[in-house]
């Protein structure tokens, strides 16, 4: 019974490595399991015949790779450019897509469509048509418990934000892998069942492993442990599940300390795939294996450990540039070399990327080997060299114009500039004086008008008040009125009684007083 399941499993991939496109040669149908696995084991890295280079592990993988997250530097390679089926480590490009397409709370619709495709066996969460979750939900579900109809429903519900459908999301996905770099790929769907037209490489994989890696979103779904998904408009009960990758659970077996992330993937004819991230502190990898049928986590650590004790980043600046180069774009641009390789010995490639803005990409290679690449600044020379493009004028006309914004400041002698920033000074003082000044006024004339209301009101209310205010607006007013009463009352009675002259006293010490200024 035994050899006749690793007969079946021998079949299986053979049958397997058949089926993908023609020019990739592998074991054949002949070999037991057992031998076909040594042989795939036996195949030395191709980086391991590089003169000067350090010696790999061997891997059971039938691909494999190790690749600088941030330069591109491929540290490790076998067969990095055979074609081979991806399985789940699809979800990443679905994870780069979505990430650069939507938003966190963006409602990720489940249509009869996203379930209805689902066969006994396949990875899912159990979501029913109908059913909505957020976007940030619905990456933990397609990413920790790789649910296949999460990934259908994030795609069609991304593709109609893209003003589109399912079909627009998978285009992207054609379009943004060939947009990184990836040169033998081709995708059918968002979730990596098997499709024959479904295929990828393991240096296409580290792409875009790389890009999605720069996503924050991405960093923390794919060091989540467990995750809960609350209950939904439809279901009343949560959804707890756990992340597959064996590498990232502290105390287990497999545990790798440097571990940040990565994707498991399984189908009958891709076998086991795995892409992982790993950073120590100085580097920050991403390693991929394709069609493993060994241990994958045993072969991903020796990876890891390679290329953690035998590389070490070489900054680019205040290295020569090459011809062609004005100036780097980053400044920790770097690139990734082995012990005993000097910055001397690489050969360079420079490729333009937009001849309008003088921009490129110089990539660094020691034997043929790519160790690293950078965003240039290039010189307009080697752009209309190269392209027959005059960057030059362009470059003019923004220095120009650049110079018109700033009152062209550059160039103006120590006297201008002193004077010009005196008169800016005596401006902005004459500024704040007519803003004090004018603030003043304005203050005194709503003084004057809530005095008029005020007097409006008191009018109103008492007239014969405000007549007699009106007659005796100050202190003489007063006197004169009080002397005349007086006089009145001497031609009257020129003996006035002890109260009538107590009256006139009171009277005229009101109004010395001053009680009749208030209005």
């Amino acid at each position: 019974m035994g050899s006749l399941i690793r007969r079946a499993a021998a079949v299986a991939l053979a049958v397997s490595m058949t089926a993908l496109p023609a020019g990739d040669v592998y074991a054949d149908d002949t070999m037991t399991f057992e031998e076909a696995l040594q042989a795939s084991y036996d195949t030395v890295p191709d980086t391991n015949h590089i003169q000067g280079w350090p010696q790999g592990p061997q891997v059971y993988a039938g691909s494999a790779i190790v690749m600088d997250i941030n330069s591109g530097a491929v540290l490790y390679g076998k067969k990095t450019d055979d074609r081979h089926y991806p399985a789940s480590i699809t979800k990443l490009l679905t994870a780069l897509v979505a990430l650069e397409n939507s938003e966190p709370d963006d409602e990720v619709y489940f249509s009869e469509d996203s379930v209805s495709f689902l066969e006994p066996g396949d990875a899912s969460i159990g979501m029913t048509p109908g059913e909505i979750l957020s976007m940030n939900d619905a990456l933990y579900g397609m990413l920790l418990a790789s649910a296949n109809e999460v990934s259908y429903a994030i795609a069609e519900s991304t593709g109609k934000l893209m003003g589109g459908d399912y079909n627009t999301f998978i285009q992207e996905m054609n379009d943004r892998s060939a947009e990184l770099g990836c040169t033998d790929s081709h995708w059918t769907n968002a979730n990596g069942l098997h499709n024959d037209q479904h295929y990828t490489t393991a240096s296409d994989m580290a792409l875009i492993a790389s890009a999605v890696y720069q996503f924050e979103e991405f960093r923390t779904v794919t060091q989540t442990l467990d995750y809960m998904i609350g209950p939904t408009n439809l279901v009343g009960e949560p959804r707890t599940f756990q992340q597959n990758h064996k590498m990232l659970w502290e105390g287990g077996y497999y545990f790798y300390d440097y571990c940040t992330g990565g994707k498991t993937g399984y189908t009958d004819q891709s076998r086991t795939t795995l892409v992982t991230m790993a950073d120590n502190g100085d580097m920050q990898l991403v390693a991929v294996l394709l069609q493993d049928d060994g241990d994958v986590y045993v072969d991903t650590k020796a990876m890891f450990d390679y290329a953690f004790s035998n590389f070490s980043e070489a900054p680019l600046k205040g290295q020569p540039k090459a011809e062609g180069i004005s100036a780097y774009a980053d400044d920790t641009a770097c690139v990734v070399l082995p012990a005993g390789i000097d910055f001397s010995s690489l050969d360079s490639e420079i490729t333009i990327t937009d001849k309008t803005e003088g921009r490129g990409k110089v990539t660094y290679f020691y034997e043929g080997q790519n160790v690293g690449s950078a965003e240039v600044i290039l010189t307009p020379e080697y752009v209309k060299e190269q392209t027959g493009y005059d960057v030059a004028p362009q470059i003019a006309k923004k220095d120009s114009g650049q110079e018109e914004t700033l009152g062209e400041k550059e160039g103006l002698s120590l006297p201008v500039k002193l004077l010009i920033g005196v008169g800016v000074t005596i401006a902005a003082l004459a500024v704040l004086f007519y803003a004090a000044v004018r603030y003043t006024l304005v203050k005194k004339r709503k003084r004057r008008a809530a005095r008029a209301r005020r007097r409006q009101i008191q009018s109103r209310r008492n007239p014969n008040r405000q007549i007699q205010s009106r007659r005796s607006p100050n202190r003489q007013v007063c006197s004169r009125q009080s002397a005349a009463r007086q006089g009145q009352s001497r031609r009257s009675d020129n003996h006035p009684s002890p109260a009538r002259r107590s009256r006139y006293a009171a009277e005229g010490s009101s109004c010395s007083s001053g009680r009749n200024k208030r209005r």
